[in-house]
């Protein structure tokens, strides 16, 4: 007969799928190759940053009430003790004013992942604490630096420094995460240099976010930001508004090939971190693999769009190429070989 640890531990894994799932059917889906004694803890830091980029995005709400409902939830993932009351104001404030039912049912459901981080190891609930308080200084970094919600506000980073720091806040920290977590979890990585391997893990997550700002070039700047720092669009004797018109396209593209060359140069380190990871660690290296491969086909879409600049297309690899991507290197079972003939031959399409 099950014991009662075992079946409390069955049920919290239940209820965390059940979220996953209707929070992201995707996500879900990549999330069942990662380790099981290291899924639960990947799961719950997804759910939280997830909640956290809600609430910051939640236009309904001022940006005051925004920035205080942030710092609200990482006080009470900081706090020893949960003030449930916070979380209840957190829930009834930001939970109606979605439109995306995923991205209620998580705000409505906040309580519970609170719960499950609570169960987690003393250790594991540090780190989940750490990327959550970097990911969401980052979102307090977004709120601040770009104070408007339209074109007509606009505003751009300054430096490649404060891209460099802003990619590190809100992707790159995951490098850190991850690679404490498994080192932690997996024996194959008890030899790793924890330290030097989050060094690399660090501009893994750079690479990705750096994907992520230029195929959602066009819909940012709607948004009255600019990722593009104003130093790299003076070098090519434009302004951040000159993004705005669609015919500025080739101007830009300059700019693009640097910033794109630098993602796809964090990207190769990820590569390499990938490949460290040893060969019988299948589920491992295919969680690696599969961001960077899907980066590396959204790259290749960013540098042939004509329509970069355009608000109305939407520059996103179809799921039916992610679901190929899986299909062709689960095949391989992770071969090293094949998988970075692959990357190889993408990113020669790229730069």
């Amino acid at each position: 007969m099950m014991n009662a640890s075992a079946t409390t531990s069955s049920s919290k894994q239940e209820l965390l799928q059940d979220l996953l799932k209707q929070v992201s059917r995707l996500f879900y889906t990549t999330l069942a190759v990662v380790p099981a004694n290291v899924r639960n803890q990947v799961g719950l830091a997804y759910l939280f940053a997830r909640a956290a980029d809600t609430i910051a995005d939640t236009e309904l709400i001022d940006r005051p009430h925004r920035l205080g409902f942030l710092n609200r939830l990482r006080e009470q993932l900081l706090n020893e003790h949960v003030d449930w009351a916070q979380i209840r104001t957190i829930q009834q404030a930001v939970g109606p004013a979605q439109q995306d039912s995923a991205e209620r049912i998580l705000l409505e459901r906040l309580d519970e992942c609170v719960r499950l981080f609570l169960a987690c190891s003393p250790d594991d609930r540090r780190r989940i604490q750490r990327v959550l308080t970097t990911l969401t200084q980052g979102m307090e970094m977004d709120l601040s630096v770009f104070p408007g919600s339209s074109s007509t506000d606009l505003v751009a980073l300054k430096t490649l420094d404060d891209l460099d720091r802003y990619t590190y806040h809100v992707a790159g920290c995951v490098g850190e995460f991850w690679t404490d977590l498994m080192c932690a979890h997996r024996k194959a990585l008890a030899d790793w240099d924890v330290h030097r391997m989050s060094e690399i893990g660090v501009r893994f997550g750079k690479g990705l976010q750096l994907t992520n700002i230029m195929k959602d070039l066009a819909h940012d700047l709607q948004k009255g930001r600019c990722y593009v720092p104003e130093m790299l669009l003076d070098e090519a004797g434009l302004t951040p508004q000159d993004l705005l018109v669609q015919n500025n396209l080739p101007r830009f593209r300059p700019v693009l090939r640097n910033i794109v060359r630098l993602a796809v140069e964090h990207l190769d380190q990820g590569w390499l971190y990938t490949m460290a990871i040893p060969r019988y660690e299948t589920r491992l290296r295919l969680a690696c693999m599969w961001p960077i491969l899907s980066a590396g086909e959204s790259l290749k879409l960013v540098m042939n769009s004509p329509d970069l600049l355009n608000p109305s297309v939407k520059v996103k690899i179809s799921r039916s190429k992610v679901y190929q991507i899986m299909a062709v290197t689960t095949g391989t079972v992770g071969c090293g070989y094949a998988g970075t003939a692959y990357w190889g031959h993408l990113r020669k399409q790229i730069v």
